[in-house]
């Protein structure tokens, strides 16, 4: 029996993305798991998965020198404290300084990249820092795990990792029991587009907007839902577009099945992705993606047939593959997303990522 520990910035990183892995590292392994505090609810349902759960502070955002000293010295406690035989961590705090420690004490290291964010997205003094962290923190890390080619290429052709360390996943991949097929919207109600994440610029809610409302003057029953929560100061223009009747925001929903039954199509124009789950979730429950070329969202898609992919940041493409998406006959709609879900069943099975990830736990 092995001791592994689990280091993350946040429970809903597990609780939402990782529950399955740990419920199968837990059968035969002793599992800790290492998080920014939560309240008692959470943290019932993370060791429900079969590991303990531990707290630390962290600053999650900021790039504050003392902070994340600080959070080296926790983590160092926390390793000499549990002394584990392989240490997983996820998002990049973690990740950087999870990774140092264990080199320092020579503890197997497994990193998940589950995106590079807007950081790599230039050439400025902020990536040029972080860059430097990472190649201090990976360059003896046991395996570093990507959820896409794209960012792989990156740190790979920055010098940041080895090829020979890498694996690419097909991000957290999704489970095809719990987001089921299910039947398509009947033909006679008025189309919907479903948007789930964080309302924010580089999800491409500017672009989204700018769409939504030409449409909205095209075909005024066409009807555009949001799940999810605010950042970037958008609260009044949601607000706005909900009053003129353009919108339907919902918050945040702890389960997002019931709206995507409804949904005919989901739309995430988003700037970077490391795996959008939004994308799997819709796919594997039958229904037609319209989402960005970029690496993270173009995976989740066959263009033409499962979805259609836009060019990145270009208001007026979204808005031509959206209203290509309504004038297409219901059948063709109905169509895509049957063929969306064979598409998940054949690369995006959670249980894949699951034993894969097992496997290079436990290589010799």
């Amino acid at each position: 029996m092995a001791k592994i520990l689990i280091l993350a910035n946040h429970y809903n990183t597990l609780r939402i993305f990782r529950r399955e892995l740990i419920c199968n590292l837990s059968k035969n392994n002793e599992v800790f798991i290492v998080i920014p505090p939560c309240d008692d609810d959470n943290k019932k349902i993370l060791e429900s998965y079969g590991g303990t759960v531990q707290f630390i502070e962290m600053d999650r955002r900021g790039m504050n020198p003392i902070k994340d000293i600080s959070l080296l010295v926790h983590y160092n406690s926390v390793v000499k404290r549990i002394r584990p035989d392989k240490v997983i961590t996820y998002t990049i705090k973690c990740n950087i300084y999870g990774a140092i420690v264990c080199k320092w004490k020579k503890i197997p290291c497994y990193v998940n990249v589950t995106g590079l964010g807007s950081t790599f997205q230039n050439n400025g003094i902020t990536r040029k820092f972080v860059s430097t962290l990472y190649k201090i923190s990976l360059n003896k890390a046991k395996c570093v795990f990507f959820e896409n080619s794209g960012n792989r290429d990156t740190l790979v052709n920055d010098g940041i990792v080895k090829s020979r360390q890498t694996v690419v996943m097909p991000g957290a991949g999704v489970n095809l029991s719990e987001f089921g097929a299910c039947q398509y919207p009947s033909p006679n109600e008025p189309i919907r587009f479903l948007f789930v994440g964080r309302i924010m610029k580089e999800k491409g809610v500017d672009e989204l907007f700018y769409a939504i409302q030409k449409i909205r003057k095209k075909f005024g029953t066409v009807c555009f839902d949001f799940i999810g929560w605010y950042e970037d100061n958008y609260k009044s223009i949601v607000e706005e577009l909900q009053d003129k009747g353009h919108i339907r925001f919902y918050g945040f929903q702890a389960d997002v099945r019931p709206f995507i039954r409804k949904a005919h199509c989901i739309v995430l124009p988003s700037y970077h992705e490391g795996m959008s789950n939004t994308l799997l979730e819709g796919a594997a429950m039958c229904r037609p993606l319209i989402t960005s070329n970029i690496h993270g969202c173009m995976e989740a898609v066959q263009d033409g047939t499962t979805g259609y992919l836009v060019e990145v940041k270009n208001a007026d493409s979204l808005y031509e593959k959206m209203l290509e998406f309504i004038e297409l006959p219901y059948n063709k709609k109905k169509k895509m997303g049957l063929d969306g879900r064979n598409y998940m069943k054949e690369k995006f099975d959670k249980q894949y990522v699951v034993d894969k990830t097992i496997i290079e736990l436990f290589r010799s």
